[in-house]
């Protein structure tokens, strides 16, 4: 196989979208690329390397193995669920953006510089939560180095992590008209409820990156707490990160390695400090503000940014897909 052929499942969609913009930037040997989307965006035309694409209908017929091997999905779980299954009995490598699959039993959830290895030949593969995929990078780091016991994340997630709506819910509100979208204007406001909440009071999203880091990480019994907040930015996701290990923390050598980790960019200064338009547009996770937490041993703070639709979703994505290619032709 000389050349890549891949079909983006949502492809008219903020993750889509990006998908491509992530995919004409790099420089895998694109063969076919093919756009499916609902019955709504076909005929829609999409320009790409210099070619017109146009968006044809998701159906159960779409997968076909003559035109594409490979297939990246972000249309919601419920279209995953249904589809990416068949894509995979056709033989199809599948890189899914939703929860479908992330927590299931079998299926890689995968953070290429972290845990890449445990792909292996895997057909179905998951792509994490945005906010788990920007705070395992610098956890996978300490983890190594002195073996976490805790974490507790506080997240500050931009509306363009809700995609479209959200940011129309934004800007709806900030010209002073009612959310359609949010529970609560978003604009001016912190909004401690992101997806639905659960029976114990805290919400799916917290859910997520509890469940997600362990799997991450392979640490079934990790203690891990989240607080996920939707805030009035547009896009790029914060995590502040409080974390206790077994061994003690020798903060130089934590630095050096927070230095030298693939897609990271460590903010050594203790008075400098990444924010989210700085991430907007890069495919780095920026870290800083580490220091050690006094109240209790063996503990640190952090602070990380990520532009949460290219690194939090499409760029992981195309990353993963990169890695396959790379090992398995």
């Amino acid at each position: 196989m000389n050349k890549l052929n891949v079909a983006i499942v949502g492809a008219t969609g903020m993750v889509g979208q990006t998908f491509l913009k992530v995919l004409e930037e790099g420089h895998l040997p694109l063969g076919e690329v093919v756009l499916l989307a609902s019955k709504k965006s076909v005929g829609k035309e999409v320009s790409f390397r210099g070619q017109t694409l146009v968006v044809e209908e998701l159906t159960k017929e779409s997968f076909d193995p003559e035109r594409f091997q490979f297939a990246l999905f972000s249309a919601g779980g419920g279209i995953s669920s249904t589809y990416a299954p068949l894509a995979v009995e056709k033989g199809m490598v599948v890189i899914d953006n939703s929860s479908a699959f992330r927590v299931a039993e079998g299926v890689p959830l995968i953070v290429p510089e972290v845990n890449m290895p445990e792909a292996k030949q895997a057909k179905l593969l998951a792509n994490p939560n945005c906010s788990t995929i920007q705070s395992v990078l610098p956890l996978s780091v300490i983890d190594d180095l002195f073996s976490v016991k805790r974490v507790a994340y506080t997240t500050y997630q931009a509306v363009s992590g809700s995609g479209q709506k959200g940011v129309e819910d934004f800007l709806a509100t900030q010209r002073g008209e009612a959310p359609s979208f949010y529970p609560k204007a978003i604009y001016n406001n912190c909004l401690p409820h992101i997806d639905v909440f659960l029976s114990d009071g805290s919400t799916k999203e917290e859910e997520k990156m509890v469940e997600e880091t362990r799997k991450i990480l392979g640490k079934k019994e990790l203690q891990v707490t989240a607080t996920c907040v939707r805030v009035p930015v547009l896009n790029g996701h914060s995590v502040a990160m409080n974390v206790t290990c077994e061994r003690a923390i020798d903060y130089e050598v934590l630095a050096k390695a927070l230095g030298r980790k693939e897609g990271l960019l460590f903010f050594k200064d203790p008075q400098d400090y990444p924010v989210a338009t700085e991430a907007t547009g890069k495919d780095l996770v920026l870290v800083g503000r580490l220091r050690e937490d006094l109240s209790q041993d063996n503990s640190l703070h952090l602070w990380c940014v990520a532009d949460n639709v290219r690194k939090g979703a499409a760029s992981n994505a195309v990353q993963i897909l990169e890695k396959i290619w790379e090992e398995r032709t």
